[in-house]
């Protein structure tokens, strides 16, 4: 009787100071609430240098599933067809989240092409080179029938760009043990075409034209504190 009164007593000191370190260890400060308010639709410009908006190209859809999924996480989501003097286009998509805690996090893009029907043939850690800095990435190459769509994209947590992935879920932690919860990004360039090294090429040109218009507060937001 006595070492049973004993052992539930314990169990129950133990749940209760489980559940006060939980409390004590969840992040409470928005790190969106501290900085200057986004707006995407003004962050990137509708044409610089040789780029302009193509008004004729309409984004791809989600399906409504996957949109609901999205619209949990994104607090705001910017889709955009830009082209060129010589006709090359490129698709842009910038989703902002202004919690990324441990159980909402950036939703990866190709998640969403295979939700979409596409397959994935290629998906590989890259660096994309910028004139601020190496600039951590992933390349993507999705399919669906006669659509072939060279993918490249990156992932701000907070003031740093990571990879997908366990980068991604560390630089969440840093921010959880400082008792802070990050924003973050998510960027995401394409095009069509087989022609993989050409598109990437392109899709380099693009970001480092757009990077090259916008401001420092603003270049940080949409790729973090890169180095050379």
């Amino acid at each position: 009787m006595k070492k049973s009164f004993i052992i539930n007593f314990m169990l129950g000191v133990t749940m209760v100071l489980t559940a006060a370190l939980t409390t004590a260890m969840t992040p409470t400060t928005k790190i969106a609430d501290l900085r200057e308010a986004i707006d995407l639709e003004t962050l990137i410009p509708s044409s610089f240098n040789a780029w302009r908006i193509d008004t004729s190209i309409i984004p791809l859809q989600v399906d409504p599933k996957t949109q609901a999924e999205l619209d949990k996480i994104y607090n705001q989501v910017l889709s955009r067809t830009y082209v060129n003097a010589h006709g090359e286009r490129v698709m842009l998509s910038v989703a902002y989240g202004g919690d990324q805690s441990d159980h909402l996090s950036l939703h990866k893009p190709e998640v969403c092409y295979l939700a979409q029907g596409f397959e994935i043939k290629k998906n590989a850690a890259s660096e994309l080179s910028t004139q601020f800095g190496d600039l951590p990435s992933r390349r993507v190459l999705a399919v669906r029938g006669n659509r072939t769509e060279p993918i490249t994209y990156w992932v701000t947590v907070g003031d740093k760009a990571v990879l997908s992935g366990i980068d991604q879920k560390l630089q969440q932690i840093r921010y959880g043990l400082s008792g802070n919860v990050p924003d973050g990004m998510l960027v995401r360039v394409s095009t069509l075409g087989i022609d993989e090294d050409q598109a990437y090429k392109l899709q380099e040109a693009f970001v480092r034209d757009m990077l090259a218009v916008v401001s420092v507060n603003e270049r940080n937001r949409l790729v973090g504190f890169l180095q050379d």
